[in-house]
């Protein structure tokens, strides 16, 4: 089967739906690739660079007409028509607010699938173009904000004074938020994040961001993606917006519900509130917005020097990347749909992940897809299974113990009356050291267990000067147990040494 790579048309796009990288593997699954002529241009990949990698370069036509077409923006409804009657589409095509689109899609009998749509599962991830783009973007937001800002993100001390760093807030702990966080805190910030799911919140931690809980019940997200919240949660938030705007010099929102418009954050008041020089970046405008004020693919300054940025095409503001992990979402994608390796795609609706991307298939629009019901949030714990009844051990009496410790005491005591003098001087040392020993180690902290034990080994210099003095007994019995004991009382101590040296070098600065 043919892949035909087309020429973006949607103005400003910079993107490209293969790459030379990505050809040689879709060439590798048995498929032959034509690429539309100056296609990677926006991408810095030239014509001769795909000829290289397999590729075919030919006119629209040739990649318009091919089996499968892939695109990295939906085709407008007069472009539907250079589509082949029974292709197959692989492009983002918004099938919640695409009706139109769709409709046309399934009276030219084109299998469609949708790489906006792809379901939040694991084995799934690869295919994720919402997941690799919104990742770019959310990197991309921050760089453009700092650009605006014009100001240090890091504190510095200087001889001329003091910088203090700047306070980012981040509205939204998706994919582009998690990227965004990381990257405003990478380069010095302040960053704090919101979200309605308390479970982002060690996410936002270990990129060195402080998650802002919101403390109102909210609905669990069941598919990985964020759900329409509460009223109480939206009053709460909106107080937690308003104080943070009037404290942070940088607010980038992420919030967008599919298929939904973007609900509206930063209120006008909230704007007015930030200082002179302060900027946010929109990243829902293509939904409507989550600023009041903000407008689509523009930079707008209000009358109090706030800077409000809505691009909407942030990904193809870094295309070379983009594109790479976009044409890598694709090759994901077909090795799904060749198990063979064969160069012929296989369609399996039974399978969940093409089943939820598939949106038109044989002139029958499959949208919407039944759910797929993942928890994105850890599983309720099983309740404990019953443990077996325990018969609990007769403890000691008082008195039976007294009566132990002193028939132990008289034993002793017998012991020693018929021992010889010198069992019974090693004997007393022996019982002080044992009682020394439990209130010196006894009080020490846990934490310095090892390196104290470590030291204290050396304490078995003791058995090798009693075990050298040994050798010169002519008894073979005693000279071979004076021999074992220098050689275990010497690794005992060299070994103490080795682990109290490594444990120092832990604690040492490079």
């Amino acid at each position: 089967m043919l892949i035909g790579v087309t020429r973006e048309t949607k103005p400003g796009e910079t993107r490209v739906a293969a790459t030379p990288a990505t050809v040689k593997q879709l060439i590798a699954l048995g498929y032959e690739v034509v690429i539309e002529a100056g296609a990677g241009t926006g991408s810095s990949v030239s014509d001769e660079a795909y000829v290289s990698a397999g590729a075919v370069i030919g006119t629209a036509e040739e990649a318009w007409g091919a089996d499968l077409v892939f695109r990295v923006n939906a085709p407008e409804l007069p472009e539907v028509k250079q589509l082949k009657e029974g292709a197959t589409l692989v492009a983002p095509l918004a099938p919640a607010t695409s009706g139109d689109l769709l409709s046309a899609l399934a009276d030219r009998k084109i299998d469609a699938y949708a790489m906006d749509a792809v379901p939040r599962i694991s084995r799934a991830q690869s295919l994720d173009i919402l997941s690799s783009q919104a990742n770019i973007a959310g990197y991309r937001a921050v760089i453009e904000s700092a650009h605006h800002f014009g100001r240090f993100f890091t504190g510095q001390v200087t001889a001329a004074g003091k910088i203090p760093p700047a306070k980012v807030l981040v509205a939204g702990a998706g994919v582009a938020g998690l990227a965004a966080i990381g990257s405003a805190a990478s380069l010095g910030a302040i960053v704090r994040a919101t979200d309605p799911r308390p479970e982002v919140a060690d996410q936002v931690k270990s990129l060195g961001g402080v998650y802002l809980p919101v403390n109102v019940e909210v609905e669990e997200s069941t598919d990985g993606y964020a759900k329409a919240t509460s009223e109480a949660y939206d009053r709460r938030a909106a107080e937690i917006y308003s104080e943070q705007a009037a404290e942070v010099d940088i607010i980038i929102t992420t919030a967008l519900i599919p298929g939904r418009p973007a609900p509206r954050l930063i209120t006008a008041a909230d704007v007015a509130s930030m200082r002179p020089g302060s900027v946010i970046v929109d990243m829902a405008t293509a939904q409507g917005g989550n600023v009041e004020g903000s407008v689509k693919n523009q930079v707008v300054t209000t009358g109090n020097g706030v800077t409000i940025i809505g691009y909407t095409d942030l990904p193809a503001r870094l295309p070379a990347q983009s594109s790479q992990l976009y044409g890598a979402n694709l090759v994901n994608l077909m090795k799904l749909l060749t198990p063979a390796r064969d160069g012929q795609a296989v369609v399996d609706l039974d399978d969940a992940v093409l089943r939820g991307l598939t949106v038109v298939h044989r002139g029958e629009v499959l949208w919407p897809p039944p759910p797929v019901q993942v928890s994105a949030a850890p599983a309720a714990a099983a309740p404990p299974a019953p443990q077996p009844v325990q018969k609990t051990e007769k403890k000691l009496t008082p008195a039976a113990r007294l009566a132990l410790v002193g028939a132990g005491s008289l034993a002793l005591f017998l012991l020693n009356a018929a021992a010889p003098s010198q069992i019974t001087q090693h004997f007393t040392v022996f019982a002080l050291a044992v009682v020394v020993g439990i209130y010196v180690i006894g009080h020490v902290h846990h934490a310095l267990h090892t390196p104290l034990m470590s030291v204290t080994n050396a304490i078995s210099g003791i058995v090798v000067v009693g075990a050298l003095l040994q050798l010169t007994v002519t008894d073979n019995v005693v000279l071979v147990l004076a021999g074992i004991a220098t050689l275990l009382a010497s690794i005992n101590i060299f070994g103490g040494f080795a682990v109290t040296r490594r444990m120092l070098t832990m604690f040492r600065k490079a």
